[in-house]
């Protein structure tokens, strides 16, 4: 069974009048949990794009870039896309239920709004609207400040990008001390810890963008210390 066809499974329960809460309970666990996280990442990313008033061809594009669609299965992503990007309405309830599937697990949380920055920036900007979106998202997911601008600092190029702030560390930190946060960052971005946590391996394409940004965040902390 394909991941699609499980998120279209997902969809039929729902379509039958099962509840939110229940179709998300039940994706919990492997394999479903990976259908879960997609249907996350599609849904509150479809209602994010929403929030800017428009459904850019960019954006929609951006489900591409973040999961591998192959072709027999563009009927069943567009369908949750066109599902979920009718308004904005509603995204809360959803992030409570997708905090609520990952028992607030924060890897998994974060690679889930990894995937909704991405989204955000695939039109080239990123609308105050999309900030207020993902700021109050990451509230539900128990995000704190800190942690937030540590992802966006990896995500919106609106200006020179803090490497200790992609990293999340203080700026008077050892090295010694950075150098390991940045190991164990490297470490948790493997597709197969990323797998484990509910990131379908049609998503994997995140791990990238992450290992991009915190080795060269990295790299120019080592350079400018040493």
């Amino acid at each position: 069974m394909t991941l699609w066809t499980r998120i279209t499974d997902a969809l039929a329960a729902l379509t039958a009048g099962e509840s939110l809460s229940d179709v998300f309970a039940h994706l919990r666990t492997p394999p479903e949990r990976s259908a879960g996280f997609a249907i996350a990442v599609i849904a509150l990313g479809a209602k994010m794009a929403k929030a800017d008033g428009q459904v850019t061809r960019d954006e929609v594009s951006a489900f591409r870039e973040v999961f591998t669609i192959p072709p027999e299965e563009e009927k069943n992503a567009a369908r949750v896309f066109n599902l979920a990007r009718t308004d904005v309405a509603g995204f809360e309830e959803y992030a409570a239920r997708v905090a609520a599937m990952f028992h607030n697990d924060d890897k998994a949380l974060c690679n889930l709004m990894e995937g909704l920055f991405f989204i955000a920036m695939a039109d080239g900007e990123y609308h105050p609207a999309e900030n207020e979106y993902l700021t109050r998202v990451g509230e539900i997911f128990g995000m704190n400040d800190m942690h937030f601008r540590q992802l966006r600092s990896r995500f919106v190029p609106d200006a020179d990008p803090d490497p200790y702030q992609v990293l999340g560390v203080e700026h008077d930190a050892p090295l010694a001390d950075i150098r390991k946060v940045w190991r164990i960052e490297v470490r948790e971005s493997h597709p197969d810890r990323m797998m484990a946590r509910g990131v379908p391996q049609e998503a994997i394409k995140l791990a990238e963008k992450r290992l991009i940004a915190v080795n060269r965040a990295w790299e120019e902390i080592n350079e400018t210390r040493g």
